[in-house]
């Protein structure tokens, strides 16, 4: 239809029709056609399908686009999905797979492992877990993200920001976590087997607040896959999307796109089980000063 029409000036529609070989009645039927409902409705849900992709900054893939779509009273499957994103060429943010080499090196004796990967919990400050992530700034060069997430509701409750992976920041974290705890006696906190979270200053921390110190095996991530899973979804469908000119500049568009990125990222993570009852990162800021996160590197440390 197009062609002939784009070339009507210069040839007749005889002369286009024969050039294609099909009948002129072919071309005059299509050019008086009116769409089936069922078309209307598949290009109507085409549209949807790319409206979520659009308005997820081109990072959802099917799984995530079809739940969004269920949740605003658009029945679908991921099938449909992946098919409608297929015809239009829509494709989400991917990374490389990790491919664990599992080590199996026992924790020492003085490090149990006490969450188990029981990552369900009854109540909020039940059980919290923490690590740190690394983020690469043009002027800075590598900082670095220490979070602490609650197992139950599965918020960050706390995070500390800082050019150095000191256990100051591990710490400086958790204490973030602590300011709208009334008692924190009692609180499982799972970490690695890191030297910030192995450290005198962050286990004298814990100590004083009577919280129970949980770690990881050596060479096994998955025993800390929640804030793992989050800070990988993080990264990928964020921080790896933007070139950050320095650190406060950085700090400051998280902040301001916060509340949206941290609920669409908790919302339709499958560490949260797709939950709609999640994050709100400006209920988080709401109990830290505005320059909690931002540490700078001591010259002489």
């Amino acid at each position: 239809m197009t062609f002939i029409q784009d070339n009507l000036n210069h040839y007749t529609v005889s002369q286009l029709c024969s050039a294609l070989k099909f009948p002129r009645s072919t071309y005059y039927k299509a050019l008086i056609s009116v769409p089936s409902d069922r078309q209307e409705e598949y290009e109507e849900f085409s549209h949807k399908v790319k409206q979520a992709y659009d308005d997820s900054k081109r990072r959802y893939g099917a799984v995530k686009i079809c739940r969004t779509l269920n949740d605003n009273g658009t029945p679908c499957s991921v099938k449909r999905v992946q098919r409608h994103m297929a015809e239009q060429g829509l494709r989400s943010v991917v990374v490389k797979k990790y491919n664990h080499n599992a080590n199996h090196g026992a924790v020492p004796d003085d490090k149990v492992n006490i969450l188990g990967r029981d990552f369900e919990a009854e109540t909020i400050n039940q059980k919290w877990c923490t690590d740190i992530t690394y983020i690469h700034v043009l002027k800075e060069g590598w900082t670095y993200l220490a979070s602490v997430m609650d197992l139950c509701s599965r918020k960050i409750i706390g995070y500390a920001y800082g050019t150095s992976m000191t256990a100051e920041l591990a710490v400086e974290a958790v204490k973030n976590a602590c300011l709208n705890v009334r008692d924190t006696q009692g609180i499982i906190l799972h970490s690695d087997l890191g030297s910030q979270y192995t450290s005198q200053a962050f286990e004298s921390y814990l100590g004083s607040h009577g919280m129970i110190h949980s770690f990881s095996r050596k060479g096994n991530p998955y025993d800390n896959a929640c804030i793992e899973s989050f800070h990988s979804v993080l990264k990928k469908e964020e921080i790896h999307l933007h070139t950050s000119g320095g650190m406060d500049i950085h700090l400051k568009r998280k902040r301001d796109r916060a509340e949206g990125l941290w609920r669409s990222l908790s919302a339709l993570s499958p560490i949260c089980g797709y939950s709609s009852e999640v994050i709100s990162f400006a209920s988080v800021g709401r109990h830290f000063p505005k320059n909690m996160a931002l540490q700078s590197e001591n010259p002489n440390r």
